[in-house]
């Protein structure tokens, strides 16, 4: 049997495995260390086990993980979130559909201190679904926006999507959370005026909220400074060059715990969920990590990318067009896997084909979590969708119709971003 044959064998098994029930980070451990066996040996495999372990959870590059999962939970769980929709709806909530609108500002908002789509979405759900019912809005428009919005939270960094993207193709994480930010304010305003031509077209599924005095939009804003102060600490020290993504994570999560401390937001019972989930949530990426790397080395030494890439340059074919593929291909896995998993699942293999058609792997990046985003709305398994419907009565045929209009914004930014890469690179080229 050939190198390159075991390669595609050992993805075949993976599928089979993946898609019966199996965890996809052992599924990749497994097809790794066997298909290494394989080739190389077990002596061989068994160092490679031993030292890429160690190696994934002793790095520098490992650590803004735990560090920006932390002030996420930390933030998440003293009601900042609430804050956020608050100061939104105050000055949103008097246009036809203004909460809806303010949702997607509060989305936005707190994807930048959270970083994961599912909890972005449940969060807001629970703050921003009570009271757009009790203004009269429509379910489609409510649950669309909510469930569409939290998807910001893998895009607008910090983004634990682009750090594992970061680490297992050795790009830059803080070019990629720069990258992030211009895309993330475009989608926010896609999906702004996706509500508003919404509700232009049919005023009843989301009615305007009552007037509110600029003194009361201007005190609002108060309930923001913590997202705002977290925000320029991170990515400002990023952006400027002052901090390293690892020492922008420990400030985060530092600054978090000191900021709610002082607010008087945080309580012991608080602190230890925090830090509970954070350990858990880290030991699964860990875990996932661990086991990309191993799979990437099997499928290095079987060759088989090289000749996938290799391959796809002798059809002659654009590499446009096999980007479509590609893309078209990620909307689909996204509609089974979670970011975190479509994401160390998929790049080693696809990563060298992106590389070798002289696409730029930060642009590819965003594209690709954009991409991921549509995944997560997209039936038959919208990940958020299913997320959401845990947390209202609304039925989910209800929730994958309100989410259509905003699948298509997010088609129309993916669009503007290919036909103008300048969009994601303007910020990182100027770092």
């Amino acid at each position: 049997m050939s190198q390159e044959l075991a390669g595609l064998i050992g993805i075949i098994i993976m599928l089979v495995l993946i898609f019966s029930g199996m965890w996809v980070g052992l599924t990749m451990a497994f097809v790794g260390f066997v298909g290494f066996v394989y080739l190389g040996g077990l002596q061989a495999a068994l160092a490679n086990l031993a030292t890429t372990s160690y190696n994934t959870v002793a790095s520098y590059n490992f650590a803004p993980i735990p560090l920006f999962v932390l002030m996420g939970n930390l933030v998440s769980t003293t009601g900042v979130s609430s804050d956020l929709y608050n100061t939104a709806y105050k000055w949103f909530g008097q246009l036809k559909g203004g909460l809806a609108i303010a949702t997607c500002v509060a989305c936005a908002a707190f994807a930048a201190i959270c970083g994961s789509s599912i909890a972005g979405a449940v969060t807001m759900g629970k703050v921003c679904l009570p009271e757009m019912k009790r203004h009269g809005y429509d379910d489609r428009l409510a649950t669309g926006v909510v469930a569409s919005g939290g998807t910001l939270g893998i895009l607008i960094p910090p983004s634990i999507g682009l750090i594992l993207y970061g680490i297992i193709t050795e790009n830059s994480v803080g070019k990629l959370f720069m990258a992030g930010i211009i895309p993330g304010l475009l989608l926010t305003g896609l999906f702004m005026v996706t509500v508003f031509f919404w509700t232009l077209k049919d005023a009843k599924v989301g009615p305007p909220g009552p007037k509110i005095s600029l003194k009361e939009k201007i005190v609002s804003l108060k309930g923001t400074w913590i997202m705002g102060l977290l925000f320029l600490l991170v990515l400002g020290g990023l952006y400027l060059g002052i901090f390293t993504p690892t020492e922008s994570g420990a400030i985060g999560a530092f600054g978090a715990i000191i900021i709610t401390l002082l607010n008087r937001r945080i309580t012991w019972k608080h602190l230890l969920e925090s830090v509970k989930d954070t350990g858990m949530t880290t030991a699964k990426v860990g875990i996932m990590i661990i086991g990309a790397y191993l799979l990437m080395r099997f499928l290095a030494i079987s060759q088989l990318p090289a000749m996938l890439a290799g391959s796809i340059t002798e059809l002659h074919v654009s590499p446009y067009a096999t980007l479509v593929i590609i893309l078209a291909f990620y909307v689909i896995l996204g509609m089974f896997l979670d970011i975190l998993s479509a994401v160390i699942f998929t790049v080693p293999i696809i990563y060298p084909v992106i590389t070798g058609l002289g696409f730029d792997p930060i642009w590819f990046g965003i594209i690709m979590v954009i991409i991921q985003e549509m995944g997560l709305v997209t039936p038959p398994v919208g990940l958020n969708v299913f997320a959401l419907g845990s947390v209202t009565d609304v039925p989910m045929t209800q929730i994958f119709k309100g989410v259509l209009p905003f699948i298509a914004a997010m088609i129309v930014c993916t669009l503007l971003l290919v036909l103008f890469p300048e969009i994601v690179l303007f910020i990182p080229s100027r770092m």
